[in-house]
């Protein structure tokens, strides 16, 4: 967990340089800091630390409420519901080809094996599994879509 202080200090040091973006993870936080009016804290489940920098402009500042606030929309949806959420960053792909229908849609029934999307990250090809059995619920991306680390994908209501 990151501490007040070390995050305020965090983006001092970032508002002095030409670094735009900083990504840090560490103990399954993640703390996201970025300069054009963008700064979020979000806790999520992190395999293992890693730090990410990218290009400049104006830092704003990180208040004691911006924590809370960050991590509350992860908990928005109904408590009961499983979030399939992404291993990382890429293009979200529906279907396995632009020709074919979608993996899953909602109503669809869903096992812990069954691919429910594509991720193409790098060029390279990444099947999602569904994680749980059930039924899916609701589809939050678009066919196409650019998506994040840790953003849903869908929302699944277990068996």
């Amino acid at each position: 967990m990151f501490k007040l202080n070390e995050i305020k200090e965090l983006i001092k040091l970032i508002d002095q340089s030409t670094v735009q973006e900083v990504e840090i993870e560490n103990e399954g936080t993640r703390l996201l800091i970025r300069k054009p009016g963008k700064t979020e804290v979000v806790t999520v489940q992190a395999a293992a630390p890693a730090v990410q920098a990218i290009a400049p402009a104006p830092v704003a500042a990180v208040s004691q409420a911006a924590a809370p606030a960050a991590a509350a929309p992860a908990a928005a949806p109904a408590d009961n519901l499983h979030k399939i959420v992404s291993p990382m960053v890429g293009t979200f792909y529906a279907a396995p080809s632009p020709e074919a229908g979608p993996f899953v849609q909602k109503g669809s029934r869903v096992s812990d094996k069954s691919v429910v999307c594509i991720l193409e990250a790098m060029k390279l090809m990444n099947e999602i599994e569904a994680e749980v059995r059930g039924e899916i619920v609701e589809v939050l991306v678009e066919n196409g879509q650019l998506v994040e680390f840790g953003q849903p994908l869908f929302l699944v209501k277990p068996e």
